[in-house]
């Protein structure tokens, strides 16, 4: 594989983009949006710098990634000519498989098409396509140029080849692929879910207050980040929707979101990104 495309701008996508073209390889950064393109290469070159100064890369090697990302606006002229597609685009089924559909629509037979869903089915976007057995899940963690996990998901008719190329890539960009099968919030977030909506039902009853309740998480547990915290770097919203999935799929009442964090989501308190969540910013 030569070149990656990236469906996507946002936090992930930009970070997904940054990765592969710092280990080489030519990245279709696309978003409808060309204004979500520019903060993106803002965003990855302000991360290059942060590597610059710690001395894990030159200014050379940040000048090369720069050189080999190339923005799209248009899906269609992003993939025609790639080896594979990481969609990063938001945690929403009905979106993903629009996207796949043009995916599969656009590009070449022999394509890889990858998704960094967090908790959504790979059968589910697999069967929109021709090409079931290229379907794949990556499920990169943020931030995408520190984390070392790479969550591979096989899907129910991932070709063996497609899963174990999809390893082998992932150790070229200096990440660890982990393999699990396909189910509501994989390994990742089924574990990690289920504690942050715990941690928010403690806070809900006044058994403690929201820092404690980290503190307890990061000093008896060796967390580097509190579940309360954690919960509103990656989104109260996203968290929801991912319980969400998890309590449907699993037909199971533990996975339903906590009553606080339905409303503090229909409050517009989504965290780092809104400005106010458990903690303010």
């Amino acid at each position: 594989m030569k070149r990656i495309a990236v469906i996507g701008a946002g936090t992930m996508g930009n970070g997904i983009a940054h990765v592969f073209a710092q280990y080489g390889f030519q990245v279709h950064l696309i978003d409808s949006q060309k204004a979500a393109l520019e903060k993106a290469v803002a965003t990855i070159e302000k991360n290059l710098d942060r590597q610059i100064n710690k001395g894990l890369i030159t200014e050379e090697d940040k000048s090369n990634t720069l050189s080999r990302i190339a923005n799209f606006t248009s899906i269609e002229l992003g993939v025609t000519a790639v080896d594979l597609v990481v969609e990063a685009a938001t945690e929403n089924s009905e979106i993903k498989k629009s996207i796949f559909k043009q995916m599969d629509q656009y590009a070449k037979p022999a394509c890889i098409l990858a998704t960094n869903t967090s908790s959504i089915s790979i059968a589910q976007l697999a069967n929109v396509t021709n090409r079931p057995g290229k379907v794949i899940g990556m499920h990169f963690m943020n931030p995408v140029p520190v984390m070392k996990l790479v969550e591979i998901i096989n899907g129910e008719k991932t070709d063996p080849e497609t899963s174990s190329t999809i390893v082998e890539l992932t150790k070229t960009i200096h990440k660890i692929p982990c393999v699990v099968k396909d189910a509501p919030g994989f390994i990742a977030n089924r574990i990690l879910m289920p504690m942050i909506n715990e941690a928010i039902h403690a806070f809900s009853e006044g058994i403690s207050d929201a820092n404690t309740i980290d503190q307890i998480m990061k000093l008896g547990m060796a967390h580097p980040m509190g579940p309360l915290q954690l919960a509103d770097y990656i989104g109260l919203d996203v968290c929801k929707n991912i319980l969400d999935i998890m309590h449907e799929g699993f037909k199971n009442e533990k996975y339903a979101p906590c009553p606080l964090l339905v409303e503090m989501v229909n409050a517009g308190k989504l965290g780092v990104k809104s400005g106010e969540g458990f903690y303010k910013y």
